[in-house]
């Protein structure tokens, strides 16, 4: 039995499909990664590692209906993990009696601004909010990104906009 070659066309069209897959939606998702994660390392991490995640099963996800949501959905997701991961390094430097280098390690490069405050919000909302607002995405489109209903999106939206209200209020109150 003589083996035959294999044809590599389909394997050379699914990595031209990434390509232009990646080059179409990597600064969309590298901006929204920045708003999560407050510094412009840690964003490119986030959505190199997205873009990484979604290489190794592109053949899956480039039949999903829509592979960017996907792929924002990871960089919300680990941005949450990061955080989560910076917070338990500032809470060690804390005991250790190092106060200034937790603050920096939660805080890193964020600058006082609008962003800051959404990244100060629970996941959920700030990942709605940078959505919506950075991103121009629908609720409908939120709502695939994120995993949940039209309605919970609606509530997320809602209860941030409260709660920016309030923060940046309070932010311009001279004291």
């Amino acid at each position: 039995m003589v083996a035959q070659p294999m044809d590599e066309t389909p394997l050379l069209r699914a990595a031209e499909d990434f390509e232009a897959f990646f080059r179409r939606e990597y600064r969309p998702v590298l901006g929204l990664a920045a708003v999560l994660a407050g510094s412009r390392t840690a964003a490119e991490e986030l959505a190199q590692d997205a873009f990484i995640a979604a290489l190794r099963d592109w053949p899956r996800i480039a039949r999903l209906d829509n592979p960017g949501a996907w792929v924002r959905r990871v960089v919300a997701n680990r941005s949450v993990s990061a955080f989560r991961r910076r917070l338990a390094e500032a809470k060690a430097l804390l005991r250790w009696g190092r106060p200034a280098a937790a603050v920096e390690a939660v805080d890193a490069e964020a600058k006082i601004d609008v962003w800051r405050e959404v990244r100060r919000l629970p996941a959920r909302q700030a990942q709605a909010v940078a959505l919506t607002y950075l991103h121009d995405l629908s609720r409908r489109e939120v709502a695939e990104v994120l995993g949940c209903s039209e309605e919970t999106v609606k509530t997320h939206l809602e209860r941030a906009r409260r709660t920016l209200a309030t923060r940046l209020h309070d932010e311009e109150e001279p004291r």
